[in-house]
């Protein structure tokens, strides 16, 4: 348990742990290298001391573009520790819209970790008022500054300074700006939210109470670091003495959970699902395999209600089908996890039923870069699956006559940079903040977040139309990867599908149905016939006026990079639209005649 002021306190709190391994990270090799307490705290003294030199002082700006490894956390802190504030920007982002974020942030300084983001930066800094770029890998970069320069006498440096008296020097105060998010931009323009120390800090006192997590505890960080989801978890963990393995790409994670074996995983709900597909396309391969597993799928979802209780059911079935499939279901994540837990989107409830079905229960939670941003979370002490669980503790909560869900406490943002209209829609002058959540809460307190508001469907007849739910039941088939509901303002709702392209070009094998590209794949009678019967099957659990009535399968992998997706894998609605333009006019170009 703690009782933090301000993030300089979750650096206090590093540094007095004195620990041999308070950070993992990996080496040219691959190979997993350990990094102390002591040792990192020597690199951000130095770090610090680089930016004090070069005039940076409390409120101005540093930009972090980066891939989470140790040198994200060593900036982070030294920043903090001045009272600067950082601002962090995902590394998938073009020059362009970086240029836009350096601009507004008005930052001084950018750190950022390889030869790739340094050519970005330098094809836009004349638009910037950065002063020094420093980059963390070794290149012979041109107009920039070697990280391992700043820090090739950290050790030594810091031997005799007495760490705890320094921190406290700079006299970082809870009103003080922490750092600068600027928001991913799903439905609308980013915006940058202004987060406090105070703001985040509260929040951590609260979020993560109920779990017991210590210095036996380990983590893979994989979550973008920009992301306030990632910063606040591994802020949580360094607090109580745990250790961070820091994973820079996604294609690393599996390889990353068999040698690190963490003890507590934290992921978006996309991650969980792209886990459970993979086990249940590995499951299908061979006819024998296929029988036992769905047989031990079958054997849990009648001990469901036991898992979700937090018990180990003692059946004979159980414990065979836990032998023989959910064993290696958890060994998927490492083989160690004790805490499962979900957020940054909905988690699906069939996601959540089948991973209770092999014996693992996901703690969904709840929250927003504007509220710091844990609001609700379940636990060990209070989980009822669907929900996000019960308000954390300091959260108020109300509800306007639409269902939207307003929230007030400290973690409540100060506003959003540079844009007072902006704040005053977001804020009332009483403090409470609008979520643009559409929610509700049951007899027991449990929170339930049905649809943000601003994606709710109206169709022209004034049903309103919830579409995060419905795509989460179609993500849940083995042939989906990405489902988006389209139809605001027309009769009926239509689908655009991204196809899981592993388990479709596996189905083809099957089937020997041939193409010679992925347009061609998509436009088989038989795939059609395959994706029809996908929703038909969601549609039978839907309200007549919600059932999806056409739908088109897209040639395309929907991903970060391609723009469809945020860095925390949530659908970008309108860059979808806008994309897939012609297609949805093609849904409802007889929308006069028809009768559906």
């Amino acid at each position: 348990m703690f009782n933090l002021e301000t993030l300089v306190d979750v650096v206090r709190l590093v540094a007095a742990s004195k620990r041999e391994r308070a950070l993992l990270w990996q080496d040219a090799a691959g190979a997993w290298q350990p990094m102390s307490s002591t040792a990192l705290m020597a690199r951000v003294y130095a770090l610090a001391n680089t930016f004090t030199a070069w005039g940076i002082t409390k409120g101005d700006r540093i930009a972090i573009l980066a891939e989470n490894r140790w040198e994200w956390a060593a900036v982070d802190f030294a920043t903090l520790t001045l009272g600067a504030v950082d601002v962090p920007i995902y590394p998938t982002l073009t020059a362009e819209q970086i240029a836009v974020l350096l601009k507004d942030s008005g930052a001084r300084i950018a750190v950022v970790s390889s030869e790739t983001q340094y050519n970005k930066i330098a094809s836009i800094r004349s638009q910037t008022q950065l002063e020094h770029v420093v980059v963390m890998d070794d290149i012979a970069a041109v107009e920039s500054t070697r990280l391992s320069t700043l820090l090739q006498d950290a050790d030594a440096g810091a031997v005799s300074v007495d760490i705890a008296s320094w921190l406290r020097s700079y006299s970082v105060k809870p009103e003080d700006l922490a750092t600068l998010i600027y928001t991913s931009g799903t439905t609308g323009d980013s915006k940058g939210v202004m987060l406090t120390h105070g703001n985040i800090a509260s929040n951590l006192n609260y979020s993560t109470r109920t779990f017991t997590w210590g210095p036996q505890s380990t983590c893979i960080s994989f979550l973008p670091l920009s992301h306030i989801t990632a910063r606040h978890l591994d802020y949580a963990l360094l607090s109580y003495g745990a250790t961070i393995a820091y994973c820079g790409s996604f294609d690393r994670l599996p390889a990353s959970l068999a040698s690190v074996q963490p003890t507590v995983f934290v992921a978006v709900p996309r991650v969980y699902e792209k886990i459970r597909d993979e086990v249940k396309r590995r499951a299908g391969i061979k006819p024998l395999s296929s029988k036992i597993f769905n047989w031990a799928i079958a054997t849990g979802r009648r001990h469901r209600g036991q898992i979700l209780r937090g018990q180990t059911p003692s059946s004979l079935s159980w414990r065979l089908a836990n032998r023989l499939v959910y064993q290696k279901v958890r060994q998927a994540f490492g083989g160690k996890v004790k805490d499962f837990l979900s957020g940054g989107a909905p988690l699906g409830l069939d996601t959540a039923s089948w991973f209770a079905d092999v014996g693992i229960r996901i703690y969904e939670g709840y929250g927003l870069t504007e509220t710091s941003p844990v609001l609700a979370l379940n636990n060990a002490r209070n989980h009822r699956m669907g929900s996000v669980g019960k308000p954390i503790d300091s959260v108020e909560v109300r509800f306007t006559s639409d269902g939207e869900l307003l929230v007030r406490g400290p973690f409540v943002f100060s506003g959003y940079w540079h844009k007072p209209e902006a704040t005053a829609e977001a804020i009332e002058p009483d403090g409470w903040f609008h979520t643009g959540d559409i929610a509700r809460v049951d007899d027991d307190g449990f929170l339930y977040v049905t649809d943000r508001k601003k994606e709710l469907i109206k169709t022209s007849g004034g049903k309103m139309i919830a579409p995060q739910p419905i795509e989460g039941k179609l993500n849940a088939s083995l042939l989906v990867d990405n489902a988006a509901l389209v139809g605001d303002r027309h009769k009926f709702v239509s689908l655009l599908i991204a196809p899981n392209f592993a388990a479709l070009e596996s189905l083809a094998q099957q089937q020997g149905i041939t193409f010679n590209s992925r347009t061609e794949l998509v436009r088989s009678s038989a795939v059609l016939a395959a994706y029809q019967a996908c929703v038909d099957s969601v549609n039978q659990g839907l309200a007549n006026f919600e059932t999806i009535k056409r739908f088109h399968v897209v040639a395309d992998e929907w991903s970060i990079n391609s723009g469809e997706l945020t860095p925390s894998l949530k659908l970008k609605r309108r860059v979808i639209v806008q994309r897939y333009a012609a297609e949805i006019a093609a849904f409802y170009e007889d929308e006069s005649t028809s009768h559906r």
